[in-house]
């Protein structure tokens, strides 16, 4: 009896002590989850692909680029670098190629695909009605369609997807006249001719970007988008020493959504006023055509799209510059 007694009062004894000292075996706590279990932990990741702060490259030449709201990375840690002989090595995994995605200053932009056209519609000074109002519609989210301040100047740009020798010609004449122009370029374009690529930029012109691999961007997802715009950016950066700041959709299919991602990258998306079928090499209009076209169609603040690969424009381009001339008409960058 005396020895059932000691054997309790020992139990009671380390009960208090357990109890005491907070032992619990096999129970774990990290402040947050229940017991037993380990809380989510999660580490803020960095954006790596943070274009806030612009800097502008001097373009060289008699003519350059306004300064712009344009930029390169700032932070620590920077956007790697895609080239065309590390690209197979990163390949298409977003991992190769971080992105964040973050919110947009202007939520609950449409992704709805708007397909870019123009109707036969004039003001009083010939310019086209649709423009306009575009511009109004999407000016606050960097989108330029037409100059709708100016009296004098025009804005002549080109697609550049592909060469078929004239783009040569096409800088000869522009040279001549003293003029810029802005040349919309793929990866595939400054990986084949680079040497054109650098004869724009030192003869004064603007080069933009048309995208790494020319899709349409209403159809591909945000990180998608990042990729096809600052993969060209950082590659021509990199290989040319040069700041893209103006970026021109395939196809000039866009949403509100994907003008506010290129808006918060710092880009300018210019889209046109002026355009005409001119892209078919098989099937090119007769030279005189497309000039009584482009002159019918010439108004104050334009933007013109043509393509270098048309035999057509390479022909008549110094008879068009010349008649620009002629009608008080200056050639600008878009600022």
């Amino acid at each position: 009896m005396k020895s059932k007694a000691i054997l309790i009062s020992a139990l009671i004894i380390a009960g208090c002590l357990l109890i005491f000292t907070g032992c619990e075996p096999n129970v774990t706590h990290y402040g947050a989850g229940e017991a037993g279990t380990t809380p989510l932990h999660t580490t803020p990741r960095a954006d790596t692909n943070r274009h806030d702060n612009f800097t502008t490259t001097p373009h060289g030449g008699d003519l350059t680029t306004p300064n712009g709201d344009h930029t390169t990375p700032h932070d620590s840690v920077q956007t790697p670098h895609r080239t065309h002989e590390n690209e197979a090595a990163a390949g298409e995994n977003p991992a190769a190629f971080p992105f964040v995605a973050k919110e947009l200053s202007a939520p609950n932009l449409s992704s709805a695909k708007i397909g870019w056209g123009l109707g036969k519609s004039v003001d009083s000074k010939n310019r086209p009605t649709d423009a306009l109002s575009a511009g109004q519609k999407y000016g606050h989210l960097g989108a330029i369609f037409i100059d709708e301040k100016s009296e004098d100047t025009i804005y002549l740009t080109f697609d550049e997807g592909y060469e078929n020798g004239y783009t040569s010609l096409i800088l000869d004449a522009l040279k001549e006249k003293n003029a810029a122009a802005t040349f919309f370029v793929t990866y595939d374009y400054c990986l084949s001719e680079p040497e054109l690529i650098k004869r724009m930029i030192d003869e004064g012109h603007e080069v933009a970007n048309h995208s790494y691999s020319h899709p349409s961007f209403p159809d591909i997802t945000d990180v998608q988008v990042h990729e096809e715009i600052m993969k060209l950016h950082d590659y021509v950066k990199e290989n040319f020493d040069y700041e893209m700041r103006l970026i021109r959709f395939p196809r000039g299919e866009f949403s509100e959504h994907v003008l506010g991602i290129t808006h918060e990258l710092g880009y300018k998306s210019i889209f046109w006023s002026f355009a005409y079928v001119d892209w078919d090499v098989n099937n090119q209009p007769a030279a005189d055509d497309a000039l009584q076209k482009i002159k019918a169609s010439t108004h104050p603040g334009a933007v013109i799209l043509l393509h270098a690969v048309s035999s057509a424009n390479a022909e008549i381009l110094p008879a068009v510059l010349d008649y620009w001339a002629e009608q008080g008409l200056k050639l600008g960058l878009i600022e």
